[in-house]
């Protein structure tokens, strides 16, 4: 039988301990044939905070655990049973696998190399932020458009009267 991926729901917060947890009773029950990987789906963000760049990582799906495993009776119940674990997705029942399509995306996300964490850019285009760095110090504007790749964020300014785009790196802007 092919192990597939299931997702279960977990107590938001606790991801990290209740995969441990699950990963020592997994070991207990000498069931490492029948429950292979519990992964808690997470990526690597670069912010900048304080006007210092950090990485950390960010949960992608919180209160949700992966597990590849062979869905068998006793699988099934030690999972089930496991302190944190709500229940696994999909119809009442049986346990739902997820398709395979979807399993290859959240682990190539998780897979990114490390010397290139994806930017968190909260600014979405219609959001009204100030100018906290640079010549347009205080000022304020709409943004125009978002650049995640280069980490640019278009802002419409209004100077003189008359309103002007201009380009900023994504820190230099909040949101007010």
């Amino acid at each position: 039988m092919a192990k597939e991926w299931y997702v279960l729901r977990v107590q938001v917060g606790r991801e990290d301990t209740i995969r441990e947890g699950l990963l020592r009773r997994v070991k207990s029950a000498n069931l490492e044939e029948q429950i292979s990987r519990v992964l808690v789906p997470s990526e690597r963000v670069s912010e900048i905070k304080g006007g210092k760049r950090r990485v950390t990582e960010k949960k992608i799906f919180p209160g949700y655990l992966m597990v590849e495993m062979d869905c068998t009776e006793d699988a099934w119940y030690l999972i089930r049973e496991t302190p944190g674990i709500g229940d696994f997705i999909g119809s009442r029942g049986a346990p739902v696998p997820m398709e395979r399509k979807d399993v290859d995306r959240i682990l190539t996300d998780m897979e990114r190399p490390t010397d290139q964490p994806k930017l968190r850019i909260e600014f979405q285009k219609g959001a009204h932020i100030r100018i906290k760095d640079g010549p347009f110090l205080n000022f304020e504007g709409t943004v125009e458009e978002v650049n995640p790749e280069k980490g640019l964020v278009k802002v419409i300014v209004t100077i003189f009267g008359r309103a002007t785009p201009v380009e900023l790196e994504y820190w230099q802007v909040e949101a007010v």
